[in-house]
């Protein structure tokens, strides 16, 4: 016990190696692996949504899938449910979806009706989402916060209303726009991150008021970027737009028991997370474009010291992810990459999957063969043979002497075999040229008609009858 006590939290980190997905060009805004880290899945402020089989790609790392799945808004968060078959996403509209693993869409929230002032009465969101996650327990309900100023839960089963409403407040009793929302580990508690830098805490069975509350928790007009509880549920951690990353005992919640700042943020996305072992602490930093490099800054949770750093590129760092499963660290940037970072050793599968796969090389033969066109309803005179597969083609044609057939050499001298010779290079001089060869002999006209006398005597077909008989009569 002493011994893995005094083990440097620092080893346990897996970044010895590291691959990058490209996702785009724009900011990588959104990360979700499932459960059992076979997928993952990248959505940005290019609206995409690409999704990546670490068992089905090769060392080429190119994503299987892409979609649009909320036209032309950004997309804030993706999140795979506890049991990894359905993706919530939550976009910059008011409408949450959820699609399957392929990314077909299974609902989609309902908007609600903005003219009405009580956001209890309406069923839905009215205003543009900021975050969303599934409960962790309860594999059909899901979380989302909007600008209209409420937390409201769902159920995939039912679409057309929500299943209930949390209403954030501030001092004054005014409406709070929520910018983060997440479920306690155990799924009992529902936490907000507000505008005026409060968090607000209810029991997710009581929906009227808050249980735990800190009313400055981060300053005040900026936007809290997400709340994570820990993996033993004690301590809620925040990463704020006020720079900083906090830690707080929920039931002391009156001032953080650690906070480090001097951490930029410029997303309302920029996320923290626990490392598997819930000892270290993980954010990510923004810099401003040529302001130097996007850092990973690992804390150790107890006492809030830097542990360590990772340059991951000359752009910010908006979403970090450690898989517990996989012990690999995901990071999306803000120029449009995802990175991961593991090692051969410390970490299971995914990246370690598709490295050592070689990329598979187009086949020179698969290129060359045309575009076959269907038409099904063609007639049979017009329609073409069923495509075989690129090799059965190819043996077939090598069966064929026509298609298999050794080019020409080169004519050297007189033509021959009807194939024009080198000097017969046009048409006048190959004429010419095979006139000067006839040798048939036309100088004496008589002979050339009598050559066919003996054929037509014994064989009179194209001599009519008529003429035969005229001959008759005229001997009588």
């Amino acid at each position: 016990k002493c011994c893995s006590q005094s083990v440097n939290p620092v080893k346990k980190i897996p970044d010895s190696h590291e691959i990058t997905l490209q996702h785009g060009t724009k900011t990588v805004s959104a990360l979700g692996l499932d459960p059992s880290g076979a997928r993952l899945i990248t959505g940005g402020y290019d609206y995409d949504v690409k999704f990546w089989d670490f068992a089905g790609m090769d060392a080429s790392l190119q994503a299987f899938r892409s979609l649009q799945p909320c036209e032309c808004h950004q997309i804030k968060s993706l999140q795979y449910s506890s049991t990894g078959d359905v993706i919530l996403v939550v976009s910059g509209n008011s409408q949450a979806k959820v699609l399957d693993r392929d990314g077909f869409p299974v609902m989609e929230c309902i908007k609600g009706d903005q003219y009405i002032v009580d956001m209890t009465n309406t069923k839905g969101h009215t205003a543009m989402l900021n975050s969303g996650c599934w409960h962790p327990k309860i594999k059909e309900e899901f979380l989302t916060c909007s600008n209209d100023g409420t937390v409201r839960t769902w159920d995939v089963n039912n679409e057309k209303k929500h299943k209930s409403v949390f209403k954030p407040r501030s001092v004054q009793g005014k409406r709070v726009i929520p910018t983060t929302c997440t479920y306690s580990r155990d799924g009992k508690l529902i936490a907000a991150g507000c505008q005026d830098g409060s968090i607000q805490i209810w029991d997710r069975n009581m929906s009227v008021h808050t249980k735990f509350h800190c009313r400055q928790a981060h300053a005040s007009g900026t936007d809290t970027s997400c709340l994570t509880f820990s993996y033993d549920g004690t301590v809620l951690a925040s990463r704020g737009g006020d720079d900083t990353l906090k830690i707080w005992d929920i039931r002391q919640f009156k001032k953080p028991l650690n906070s480090a700042d001097g951490l930029p943020s410029f997303f309302p996305m920029t996320d923290c997370c626990f490392s598997p072992d819930d000892k270290v602490l993980v954010t990510g930093t923004s810099v401003k474009k040529g302001g130097g490099s996007g850092k990973l800054f690992f804390f150790d949770r107890e006492t809030f010291q830097k542990l360590y750093e990772i340059e991951v590129t000359d752009a910010s760092v908006v979403r970090c992810l450690w898989h517990p499963k996989l012990n690999q660290i995901m990071v999306g940037t803000g120029n449009g990459l995802a990175k991961v970072y593991y090692d051969p050793v410390k970490s299971q599968r995914g990246a370690k999957l598709c490295v050592v796969k070689t990329k598979r090389k187009e086949r020179q033969a698969e290129t060359l063969t045309q575009d076959y066109i269907i038409t099904p309803h063609a007639l049979p005179m017009f329609r073409e043979p069923r495509q075989r597969s690129t090799r059965k083609q190819l043996e077939k044609d090598r069966l064929d002497p026509m298609k298999s057939h050794k080019p020409e050499p080169p004519v050297a001298g007189a033509g021959r075999g009807g194939r024009v010779g080198t000097h017969g290079v046009t048409l006048s001089s190959y004429i010419v040229k095979n006139i000067a060869l006839d040798k048939t002999d036309d100088s004496n006209p008589r002979e050339a008609i009598l050559r066919h006398a003996k054929e037509a005597e014994e064989n009179p077909y194209w001599v009519a009858p008529a003429y035969i008989s005229q001959e008759e009569g005229r001997t009588d």
